[in-house]
Order: C-alpha cells, then structure tokens, then sequence
C-alpha cells in the first residue's frame, strides 16, 4: 500500500481523540456548542491569550473559517488583500468572491505580505468610489508554500493595518506547525494581541475535524452566532468540534502532535538536501518542495502519494511533499531509500 504525503489530514484522528469521544458519546450534552466539552476548551485556549479574552466559536472547515470572519466583517463594497498563493485565492472555488467581496491579489515573497506590498494594493485600488474599497488583510501562518511569519513581520503588519484602518485576518490552518516551528518566535497570546481574528485549526492537527475561530476584537463579536447559523456551521452537536478541542489543548496534545509533523518535514528534508536536490522554498515547518526529475516523480509515485505542485523546467518538477502528526520515521527512511536508489534521469 502506498503511503500518502499528500497532506495532514490523510489519517483518521489521534488516538486520545477517539477516546474521549467514545468516552462521552452517552453523556447528554446541550446542543450547538454550549456544551461542557466546549467551554471548558474555550477556557483552555483563553489561557493561551492573556488578557485578550477573545470570543471563540468552532465551526467544521478552514474554508467556512475564512467564509464567516470575511464575510461578516465586512460591508458589501469592501475588498480583501491577500497574497496571490492565498489560500481563498487559489484553493477555495471563489467562495470569497460568492459572498460578494472582491480579492486583491498582491504577488507574495516567501508566501507572505508586506507592509509595502499592502501598501502598493491600497494605492492601486483608491479610485473611489469606482474601486471596491480595501478593508481587510489576509495571511497565512504558517504560508501555503510552509514558511512563517516573525513576530516583527507580523507586528509590522498589524501596526500598518491599524494606522490604514484595516482589519487582520490570520488563517491558521496550519497555527500549530508554526508556532512549533524551531524558528517561530510567535504565541497564540502575540497573535490574539495582533489580529483582529484569526482561527486555530484542529484538521491539520490530529483532530477528525474542527477549527476555533477566535475573535480578539470586539467590534467584529456582534451577531456572529447569526452569522454562524445562517452560513450552515452551527452544528447540532457541537460538542464533537469542542470535544476534540478540548483534548487537543488539555495537556499540550496540539503541540505535540505539531512538532512531531515538524521533526519529520526536517528529517525528510535532511535527507533529500543530502542526495543532492534543491528546495523552492526552505523548510521551516510540516510542508516540503522538493525539485525532482520527472523520471525520478515518476519512480517515486510508484510507491507514495504527493503533489507535483508546478513545472520547473523541461525535465523536472517542483512536487509538494506534506508530514503529520501520524508520520513514522519508517516512512520518512522509506522515501529516502527510494530516492537514493540510481534512476536514469535526463541531464
């Protein structure tokens, strides 16, 4: 059977998980998410946060994520700013754009904005009122090519936005694998002081599925719950979303399951660097982008799963290469095995 480095998601849930569900699937819980499974994982996540004392709901997807904190901070004209790798730019079917909100695309470095890529977007797009109007900045940590954002790359973003009165949204798909990143300089606790909202995803992160949206700042808190019902994502049984949260962050599970999807993106990596073959981007946290010859994607695919992102030249690609939570060493040694193996490739 081929093993799947295709994503963080490929396997189940984490074994704690599946517990403490089968632990309290007959405890009669109220429903929507006013369980006590969902509060008390509510109160872990605050202790990340200071003084923010943030509002947190947990809705089913990162792309319903992205949908209820764009679509309900903004007005009908308003615009988002957001890097051309974004994920609500490319990996989303529009679903920004069919909430009515236009997307500025900003070509991104390393995946991420700047205060001076923001900056050329608001100056390009200020023909009042011909343009829809920018109100909200839209980033990824970590990114969708696995880099990070440093705590002064951020805070220099929150401050332009807050000068620009723009808000800031932090999708945090990926939240645990930067922050458990050997280079991450950022705490939830930074972040909840930085951003306007953001969300923790739990998907990517050992649960079965699941993403806590959190809301620092309290002019976006109002009639979110109408929010949330009307797009479809408040669940019946919420306390399966709180359930998982609550586990995940009871004694640091979340952490730990991040790391470890690190610990085995640098092994992998580690091992490709030494056979010889370059990188698109560094790998700083569970995602790889490895430079292979078509003939040596082709032997490989015989074997695992994974992405063949773009084209690199005539007889190469870039290919996209994801670890987990549940990645074993055997597998990580496998793939290294295979690559090491002589394979007659085009010079």
């Amino acid at each position: 059977m081929k093993h799947s480095f295709l994503d963080d998601y490929s396997e189940g849930a984490h074994p704690q998980i599946l517990a403490a569900l089968a632990e309290t699937n007959m405890v009669q819980q109220t429903a929507y998410g006013d369980d006590v499974y969902s509060r008390a994982a509510r109160d872990m996540l605050r202790q990340h946060m200071g003084e923010a004392a943030p509002d947190i709901w947990f809705v089913a997807s990162g792309t319903l994520a992205n949908i209820l904190a764009i679509s309900s901070a903004l007005r009908p004209h308003e615009a988002v700013i957001a890097p051309a790798s974004g994920h609500i730019v490319v990996r989303e079917t529009g679903a920004i754009e069919a909430t009515g909100h236009k997307i500025i695309t900003v070509p991104p470095e390393k995946g991420k904005l700047t205060p001076d890529s923001i900056k050329a977007a608001l100056e390009a797009n200020a023909h009042f009122p011909h343009m829809a109007k920018p109100r909200l900045v839209y980033i990824s940590n970590a990114t969708e090519v696995g880099t990070l954002y440093s705590k002064p790359e951020l805070e220099a973003i929150s401050a332009l936005c807050r000068e620009r009165g723009l808000l800031l949204l932090l999708d945090g798909a990926r939240l645990g694998a930067a922050l458990s990143a050997d280079k991450n300089d950022l705490t939830l606790e930074d972040i909840a002081e930085l951003t306007d909202i953001f969300w923790v995803g739990g998907t990517k992160v050992g649960a079965l599925l699941g993403e806590a949206i959190v809301i620092p700042n309290p002019k976006l808190r109002d009639d979110f719950a109408f929010h949330i019902k009307q797009r479809g994502a408040l669940l019946a049984k919420g306390r399966i979303l709180g359930l998982q949260f609550r586990e995940l962050f009871r004694d640091g599970l979340y952490f730990d399951l991040a790391h470890h999807a690190n610990a085995m993106a640098a092994r992998l990596s580690a091992g490709i660097a030494e056979a010889g073959y370059e990188f698109v981007a560094e790998t700083e946290t569970n995602q790889l982008f490895p430079i292979f010859p078509n003939d040596l994607i082709a032997h490989l695919k015989k074997s695992f799963d994974f992405y063949v992102w773009e084209p690199h030249n005539v007889h190469s690609s870039v290919t996209r290469l994801v670890t987990s939570w549940a990645t074993k060493e055997e597998q990580v040694d496998a793939f290294l095995a295979e690559i090491r193996n002589p394979v007659s490739v085009p010079v």
